[in-house]
């Protein structure tokens, strides 16, 4: 079993990521996707007139302000532009794609936030009708159920709260939650660089191999997304995945090339 994350960013070749998806899938290997759309949610909510607006936590991890427009904005991006792209892209290649986002059957559930305490203007302040929070729990019967008729789950936020409510969470996290839940042997995170780089955003700075016991160590090198990359993959780890890859969400055959070896690989 392997979850593969695509990434949201505006690099990334969808178009290579679905293919290479395919032609496993038809090689009979289990799997499951989960997509970002984080770009293309930047460039609808600037078409709607309600532009990104981005928090920092007090922890310096950087999240979407997501008021209930917002919400509505994401849904419309990553639930229905991406979501169906990339079952459009699968279906053409010969796989039976099912796109769905986390809310459906309450695929990833979790606890919306209260609150979030953040850093504005170097003041600390506090949001309450925020949107977020984060997958607590993953309906693997449900995933196991379409694998098993034969469909390629693609998955993608919002997630459902525990009360029913639609919440934005990290793609990069919910797809960790989900390999954890699978008991899957790899997660690939696609990203829009080669993996994580020692100095960014040089590229030959790619740092090839951490073992699983030191990823924490390796936290100072990740610079914006990749913080909350590196998140996961420790959350995917300590949930019993073996192994988890950073790696190039630009090139073809990139889950394949992951495999092989390109990448940070964490195991």
């Amino acid at each position: 079993m392997l979850v593969v994350k695509i990434g949201g960013g505006e690099s990334i070749n969808l178009e290579a990521c679905c293919a290479d998806a395919a032609e496993l899938v038809k090689a009979r290997q289990r799997l499951v996707l989960v997509h970002g759309g984080s770009h293309q949610t930047n460039v609808l909510s600037q078409a709607l007139g309600h532009p990104a607006r981005f928090a920092t936590s007090v922890s310096g991890y950087q999240s979407r302000y997501t008021d209930r427009r917002t919400l509505e904005i994401f849904c419309m991006a990553y639930a229905g532009q991406v979501n169906k792209r990339v079952v459009e892209l699968l279906q053409a290649r010969g796989v039976n794609a099912l796109g769905l986002s986390g809310a459906d059957g309450r695929l990833w559930e979790g606890e919306r936030k209260a609150a979030i305490r953040i850093i504005e203007d170097g003041k600390k302040k506090i949001l309450r009708d925020d949107y977020t929070g984060r997958v607590e729990r993953v309906n693997s019967a449900l995933l196991e159920l379409l694998l098993g008729a034969g469909y390629l789950p693609v998955l993608c936020p919002p997630a459902i709260s525990y009360q029913g409510e639609l919440i934005n969470v990290d793609g990069d996290r919910a797809a960790a939650a989900t390999a954890a839940a699978l008991k899957a042997e790899a997660l690939i995170l696609l990203t829009g660089a080669p993996g994580l780089l020692r100095e960014f955003p040089d590229e030959s700075t790619l740092i090839p191999h951490i073992p699983a016991r030191q990823v924490e160590e390796f936290m100072p090198f990740a610079q914006g997304r990749m913080k909350k990359k590196v998140m996961g993959a420790s959350e995917a780890l300590a949930g019993g995945v073996r192994q988890v890859i950073f790696a190039d969400g630009r090139i073809e055959r990139p889950i394949s090339r992951a495999l092989e070896g390109a990448g940070t690989i964490i195991s």
